[in-house]
Parts: C-alpha cells; structure tokens; sequence
C-alpha cells in the first residue's frame, strides 16, 4: 500500500466532508435518507416508527434519535475509500471494493440506528455506552473486514517477467 496515497485520500475527503457545501447537499441529505431507509426497516415490524429529515422518532412515546454527521457510516467509507484506492489493485476491482464496501458499511449502519434507537427507549445509559463505544468501534471493524476480504478476492498478480519452468 501507499502510505502517501492513503493519507492524501484521507486528508482530502475529511476535508471535503467538513466543507458547508458539502454538508449541505451532500451528507444531510445522505444522512435524511439514512433516517428514512431505517424508518422502513423498522415500520415492518413496527408501525409506530418514523422518519422526518435526520431524526427517527417513535410516534406512540415521542422518543427520537437525530443521526448526525459521524453517525451516518461516511467517515468509515472515508477510511476504506482511502486503504482501497492507495491499494495496488485495477480500478475495476476498486470500484468493486468500494461499492462492496459501501453497502456492507450502510447496512450494518442501519442495524446500528435501529438497536440505537430501541435501545434508548429501553435504557438511556446503555443507548450512550453502546453509542460512544461499541457501534463506533463495530463500523470501523466492519470497513477494516471489508477491506482485508477484498484484499484476498483480488486475483493474484501477473507477473510478466517469469518465464516457466520445464518440467
């Protein structure tokens, strides 16, 4: 891997990320649809629950959890877009890493969201030990199994300057 790459990605997309611009269009309407897709998973088993802009909210009690930037899987997709592209690999496998990576990072993201919120309604600090540290040690866990899966489907390298051997 390329160090220089992997931190050059990584200073350019935090970067990015935090710029108003950016917030603005890009990650808050990312995160509204974050909120909404685990609205829809959840109102198929519960009906009580949904979504307006970044909060999810259970309309019976009023208990609600606001998925803010950091809680929305970006910054783990950051980290593997970072590794992947400093990774010696075709860019055909890249983009298939990164868009593995993606969807494996969104869906174990809305799992997070969804424990989170059922979590809050049943223990406050429980929502915040499992908020603070597990889930944001599991997201990141989840983008480094990402990256090292991809790592061992890449085909092996060619090597053009071995001649074969004779039996």
């Amino acid at each position: 891997m390329r160090i220089s790459w992997f931190v050059l990605v990584l200073v350019v997309l935090f970067t990015l990320e935090l710029l108003g611009p950016v917030r603005e269009y890009v990650i808050l309407p990312f995160t509204g649809l974050i909120a909404s897709v685990s609205a829809a998973v959840t109102q198929l088993f519960d009906s009580s629950v949904q979504s307006h802009g970044i909060i999810l909210q259970n309309i019976n009690n009023g208990t609600a959890v606001s998925i803010q930037p950091g809680c929305n899987g970006v910054e783990a997709m950051i980290c593997l877009t970072a590794a992947i592209v400093a990774f010696p690999a075709s860019w055909k496998h890249k983009l298939y890493g990164l868009l593995f990576g993606f969807l494996a990072i969104q869906a174990l993201n809305i799992v997070r969201i969804i424990s989170l919120f059922y979590l809050l309604q049943w223990d406050k600090e429980w929502f915040e030990w499992a908020h603070l540290y597990l889930w944001q040690a599991l997201i990141i866990l989840d983008a480094l199994i990402v990256f090292i899966v991809w790592v061992r489907m890449l085909p092996e390298p060619e090597d053009d300057q071995v001649e074969p051997q004779a039996a």
